[in-house]
């Protein structure tokens, strides 16, 4: 029976990237095979950095797809970067997928995405993959987004997210 194959993708910013990885490290401990995917920008700041890769052996490849700008182009305009993830990575993570599942004993089992991405678990809905979104931020964080329909419900905040009660203890 072949390993587990596992394709990790990270929204592609440095917090997001750095949870994702040390996520691929421990499944890498266990014994499963990791894709790690970055978009070529954020490719070349991670492999430039001094990563052991000898601990790793050939269970964790790191990969990179076109985020959909040019080299020049301004990654910190976050709607612009979006958009073109939008537009460009999808088809990319596909045709990547594609490419393992030709390899010999390489058939990619899960797809882990940033939850930032929901399109690349779509990409594996699509392809008949197992898939699992990873939230990379504090539990605090995702409890709170979770929360805002039922505030929003229960009349504590408006639709704006200003308050509606005036007290204060």
């Amino acid at each position: 029976m072949a390993k587990p194959h596992v394709v990790v993708i990270p929204y592609p910013a440095q917090s997001h990237v750095i949870a994702t990885m040390e996520l691929s490290q421990r499944l890498v401990q266990h014994g499963i095979r990791v894709t790690f995917v970055n978009t070529d920008f954020n490719h070349k700041l991670v492999t430039s950095n001094s990563l052991d890769k000898e601990s790793f052996g050939d269970l964790m490849q790191m990969v990179s797809i076109p985020d959909g700008l040019e080299p020049w182009e301004d990654r910190s305009d976050l709607c612009k970067l979006t958009l073109s993830i939008m537009q460009t990575m999808p088809h990319k993570l596909e045709e990547l997928i594609e490419k393992i599942n030709k390899e010999e004993g390489s058939r990619v089992s899960c797809v882990v995405a940033d939850d930032c991405i929901g399109w690349a678990i779509k990409v594996a809905k699509k392809m008949g993959i197992r898939r699992a979104a990873f939230w990379p931020a504090s539990v605090a964080t995702l409890a709170s987004m979770l929360s805002f329909q039922k505030l929003i419900d229960d009349g504590i905040i408006n639709e704006n997210g200003e308050t509606y009660m005036i007290d204060y203890i």
